[in-house]
């Protein structure tokens, strides 16, 4: 091919990465998630802009790559949030509920069903497509549950649901 016709870098701009991959589940986002969201959102934003103010320093444009790749997919997701207000009082569980179960050895926990952003389940913060969470969902206080585990399938019993 005739080098008239390449194009070659010449670093001034940094190279576009692949967008991160968006799951292909509904975005629900709790008030928090949703506040979390535009939090993270100032703040890639404030990196971007600092990384762009300072683009002549920079020995590599890599690190502002990063930073754009990041602010499109937090834009991404703001773009497609579908805000869910958890009720006041309800019966059974939903999004945004945060259940306590007590499983077959009487041990007791506490999960909070929210959107895939803000699941942190090391915490008890679950994802509302996770097996446990689909396993809770439309329960009420007294019922039991079955939760699929690769080790097997554990019921649990609802305790209590808070909104």
């Amino acid at each position: 091919m005739n080098k008239a016709f390449t194009k070659e870098e010449d670093g001034s701009t940094p190279p576009r990465l692949p967008d991160l991959p968006v799951s292909e589940h509904p975005n629900h986002v709790t008030p928090r998630g949703l506040a979390m969201l535009q939090e993270q959102q100032k703040v890639v934003e404030a990196e971007v802009g600092r990384l762009r103010d300072n683009r002549e320093f920079l020995d590599d444009l890599y690190p502002l790559a990063v930073a754009e790749r990041d602010l499109r997919y937090v834009e991404a997701r703001l773009a497609s949030a579908v805000l869910v207000t958890p009720p006041e009082h309800a019966t059974h569980v939903s999004f945004g509920a945060k259940v306590t179960v007590e499983d077959e050895d009487g041990k007791t926990a506490s999960y909070t069903i929210v959107g895939e952003d803000e699941a942190q389940p090391e915490i008890g913060l679950i994802a509302a497509f996770s097996p446990l969470a689909r396993a809770l969902m439309e329960a009420q206080v007294g019922d039991i549950v079955e939760w699929p585990k690769p080790t097997g399938t554990v019921e649990l019993e609802i305790i209590d649901i808070l909104f």
